[in-house]
């Protein structure tokens, strides 16, 4: 047997096949990059969409896990159907329902966080070349998701209240698109809600003009004032052609990534194959934990505890926009979720600010990632919901001193 130093040379190895082109071509989420610049302590965070941890109902959530094992550890344990486990099921449904739209747990199936929803209705309805409206500007995974399926993503041109209806027509008309995806209330990242008349202009040219409406809903019930508004999904025209997301990420924890998915029948059914192939179903010892919360705990109370800290801190924020934002710059108050929308004044770019305002030890997010088409350099993303009123006057008067307001 020949000795190591005298065996033959091994040819020289061939490279492994190259990436899929959509894994190459779809850029990584700038607001990931810029929360991992804001992690070291200190830093004033205005980036992140992330709900407050202190507000988690860690209590609630801890004994629901305990429960779901001492109920049935076996079950908390094994595989699970695919569109998730009934008693959660029911729970969703009956919420739904009491919020106005009647729902019942055949309905629904429980995915991996709303984000993985997106993701099953998009293998499910668009092929490479597809064309897919949005709202201009719109949730940047969103747009991740479009990108990776090969969609020709259109952005439909939107006012301080959301969609232009004739807008819509005009574009549906000439692009023959499959899908419109929109978030119509608390919008990520415009914090702007869609009012109902608009709602069932949008419903209307669905119905006529043949068009899918997917209806991302994480932030529903996030609302500090003012009267609510049905979903798209209720209006006439919408209903045998919305798939409606929703999460509970916002209002129970999102380290739970559970969400769920309503859709008609036939798109149900697909999606479901499509998440068999995903991941077969979502974890089952979160939905029962979840199931078991919903059963025993108030939720619309903690919801109440949260949406009551969240204004108090939108309140703060608004009340120092003046002084550290450059004069001539404009923002809206927003009637819930977690965002405030800010456009700074003609020669600005937030992009460039933002070094700058690290470095000071305060963060946002710049605005132009979530546009299609042409950016608007002067906007921005400023997320109120992971500080106190106090944190946020300590970082507006930073912002101040990056942007020459103070």
């Amino acid at each position: 047997m020949p000795s190591p130093a005298s065996s033959p040379t091994a040819p020289p190895a061939a490279p492994p096949p190259a990436f899929a082109a959509r894994a190459t071509a779809v850029a990584g989420s700038p607001i990931r990059e810029i929360l991992a610049l804001t992690a070291r302590p200190g830093v004033i965070s205005f980036a992140g969409g992330l709900p407050a941890p202190e507000l988690f109902d860690t209590q609630g959530l801890r004994a629901s896990y305990d429960a779901a094992f001492a109920e049935s550890a076996g079950r908390a344990l094994q595989y699970s159907t695919t569109e998730g486990a009934p008693e959660l099921r029911e729970a969703v449904a009956a919420r739904v329902t009491a919020r106005g739209l009647e729902t019942s747990a055949q309905d629904l199936v429980v995915t991996t966080g709303s984000q993985q929803a997106l993701a099953l209705i998009t293998s499910t309805l668009v092929e490479p070349g597809d064309a897919v409206l949005v709202e201009n500007p719109t949730y940047l995974a969103a747009l991740q998701c479009f990108a990776l399926a090969g969609a020709r993503v259109i952005p439909v041109p939107c006012d301080g209240e959301g969609i232009l209806p004739d807008a819509l027509e005009e574009i549906v008309a000439r692009e023959r698109p499959k899908v419109l995806y929109s978030v119509p209330t608390f919008q990520n990242p415009t914090g702007r809600t869609l009012p109902g008349a608009r709602r069932a202009a949008v419903a209307e040219i669905a119905a006529r003009r043949g068009l899918w409406l997917v209806e991302d809903d994480p932030y529903g019930e996030l609302r500090f004032e003012g009267a609510e508004v049905p979903w798209l999904a209720a209006y006439p025209g919408a209903q045998d052609r919305t798939a409606l997301l929703g999460s509970f990420s916002k209002v129970m924890a999102p380290g739970l990534r559970l969400g769920w998915l309503r859709a008609p029948e036939a798109l149900r059914r697909a999606a479901v194959v499509t998440k068999q192939a995903a991941d077969l179903h979502t974890s089952t010892v979160d939905q029962l934990a979840a199931a078991h919360y919903l059963r025993t705990s108030d939720l619309d109370a903690h919801i109440g505890a949260v949406r009551a800290a969240y204004r108090d801190r939108r309140d703060a924020l608004l009340a120092g926009l003046g002084a550290a934002l450059p004069a001539g710059s404009a923002w809206k108050r927003p009637e819930g979720g977690m965002f405030v929308w800010a456009r700074l004044p003609a020669g600005y770019d937030a992009t460039g600010l933002l070094r700058a305002a690290i470095a000071r030890g305060v963060a946002f997010v710049p605005g132009a990632p979530f546009h299609t088409g042409t950016p608007d350099p002067r906007t921005l993303r400023l997320s109120f919901t992971t500080h106190t009123p106090e944190e946020i006057g300590v970082g507006l008067e930073r912002l101040a001193g990056v942007t020459g307001a103070g």
